[in-house]
């Protein structure tokens, strides 16, 4: 167990250098689509994606916790493998979405999979050390695979226009977050970072594309209900074990 402790650390570390390593990339290219995304409605506003910091960090905090204090217990080890998956595969992301948007939106899903296996098997003790970083990345996965989608699916001319795709994705994104979350109800952190993504999309296309940013308000506000719900049945537990 203490092997594979290691990787994951390592995983977590490398995984955060990646915009480092890959200095270049600053989303995906428009140009890599046979119709360019040129500003799609369904891409969160730029600073959105100012989350990575905080995940990068959280998830090295815990998966050097986990090597040092929990590196030979059984219910932290039952996460390992599907997180380290998730992270190998996060770091190649970003060179390969420099050149393949296809394989781009592949990969993004790959790693949100791998990360929801996961979140559902971390282990219940020491909560803000496992499951909780875990489930805030594999939280805004889960928006950004879906904007991956529609940003694929409107830029191949796919059915839709790019209005169609992102409400397509928005709501893809929607029933999603719904089901990884019903594996693991006590957890509501998962919840912040979808909320985040889908008010950057109520940001960045507020009074312009009115319909998406409806969408996104719906579905921000339906989750953050979710979300409180959950956080209060969680703050009453202890009182009712009393």
């Amino acid at each position: 167990m203490r092997a594979k402790a290691i990787l994951l650390f390592v995983a977590a570390v490398t995984f955060a250098l990646g915009p480092f390593m890959v200095p270049g990339f600053g989303g995906l290219d428009p140009n890599l689509y046979p119709n360019p995304q040129v500003d799609p409605p369904v891409q969160p506003a730029g600073y959105a994606f100012a989350i990575w910091g905080p995940i990068y960090l959280w998830l090295i905090a815990s998966t050097g916790f986990g090597l040092l204090r929990r590196h030979d217990v059984a219910d932290w080890d039952r996460m390992r493998m599907p997180l380290l998956i998730s992270l190998v595969i996060g770091t190649a992301w970003l060179p390969i979405a420099m050149i393949s948007a296809i394989w781009a939106t592949i990969l993004i899903f790959a790693m949100l999979i791998t990360a929801a296996l996961a979140m559902h098997r971390a282990p219940e003790r020491d909560r803000w050390w496992a499951v909780a970083p875990v489930a805030f990345y594999t939280g805004w996965l889960t928006a950004a695979s879906f904007a991956s989608l529609g940003l694929t699916g409107a830029g191949f001319g796919l059915l839709l226009d790019e209005v169609g795709w992102a409400i397509l994705a928005i709501l893809l994104a929607l029933g999603t977050a719904l089901f990884i979350h019903a594996g693991r109800r006590d957890e509501w952190v998962y919840f912040t970072s979808v909320i985040w993504a889908l008010l950057a999309i109520v940001i960045k296309n507020f009074g312009d594309v009115w319909i998406v940013a409806g969408v996104a308000l719906a579905g921000a506000v339906f989750l953050t209900a979710i979300m409180v719900r959950r956080i209060t049945l969680n703050l009453q537990r202890p009182r009712a074990r009393a």
